[in-house]
């Protein structure tokens, strides 16, 4: 099996379990408020890692606390402006917003990382693109501040994605990961403090989410993460991340008995084609 198909699998598998874990954060905060969830949730993710990486964090060198310091800093603006504007706008568009990073970030990696993506990445995009427009229902054009605001996110989502591809293949990707969810741990405390009135949950099933979305939806997943963007692109990445709602919804079909429509289904269709067609040589592609 090659790095490249590695990355893809372990990659699909982050994204799978970001989807499933959707409705159960949904469900979460609506008895613990958002920033409180994210710095509970983070904390522990950062305490288990701090644990099974202990001996590296000995050594944890300046370029690597810089590093995963800026790219915690982005990942951490993704959630607050994402919650920001769910506050002004609505949660279909804030997906298909939030989704909107897929075109950003081939953007962000040709400018940052004078990477140009190759065209079989192009025609990925286009398709997951559409794709995401079919799985986004009732999207009016007016622009409101909550529209602007997940624009930011999805900006800062993008930055997180391209920041790790460039940091990943030089840097221990396993402190990478720790030190930039304990960023997003002390900055979630500290909005919570100003914002919110932070406390202990003591609901077995919110306490379950806690458990869930830390160990699997943040540890695993962001070490998975910055480990195997050392072995495919950003764009490509970003291709795969785009499949997100696309779990989320087969999973809220599951838990929760909702049912896709034939939009989304198709929608879905797109999103995977595109992301087996960026994996084509670029020779196939222009025959």
């Amino acid at each position: 099996m090659s790095k490249q198909l590695k990355s893809d699998i372990v990659l699909t598998g982050v994204t799978m379990v970001w989807g499933a874990t959707f409705i159960i954060v949904k469900n979460a905060i609506q008895t613990l408020p958002v920033y409180n969830f994210l710095f509970i949730r983070f904390l522990l993710a950062f305490l288990l890692l701090a644990i099974i990486f202990h001996k590296k964090l000995k050594n944890i060198d300046n370029k690597t606390l810089a590093a995963a310091s800026v790219i915690g800093t982005m990942l951490f603006l993704g959630y607050a402006f994402q919650t920001m504007g769910l506050k002004y706008t609505t949660a279909s568009k804030s997906g298909f917003i939030t989704g909107f990073s897929v075109v950003l970030v081939p953007i962000l990696e040709a400018v940052l990382l004078k990477r140009k993506p190759s065209k079989p990445a192009i025609l990925g995009i286009v398709l997951a693109f559409i794709g995401l427009i079919l799985l986004t229902t009732n999207i009016d054009l007016s622009i409101n501040i909550g529209d602007f605001l997940t624009l930011l996110c999805a900006f800062a989502f993008g930055m997180q994605i391209v920041l790790i591809a460039k940091y990943a293949s030089t840097l221990d990707t396993y402190l990478l990961a720790t030190i930039q969810i304990g960023v997003v741990a002390v900055l979630s405390g500290i909005v919570s403090l100003i914002f919110e009135k932070p406390f202990i949950p003591t609901s077995l099933d919110v306490w379950s989410a806690i458990i869930i979305t830390g160990v699997f939806a943040t540890a695993f997943a962001y070490v998975a993460q910055n480990t195997m963007q050392a072995y495919t692109t950003a764009t490509h990445t970003a291709l795969i991340f785009a499949l997100e709602p696309v779990f989320a919804a087969i999973a809220a079909f599951l838990i929760a008995g909702e049912v896709m429509s034939f939009r989304a289904i198709i929608g879905g269709i797109f999103m995977f084609a595109g992301i087996v067609l960026s994996e084509l040589p670029e020779k196939e592609v222009s025959k």
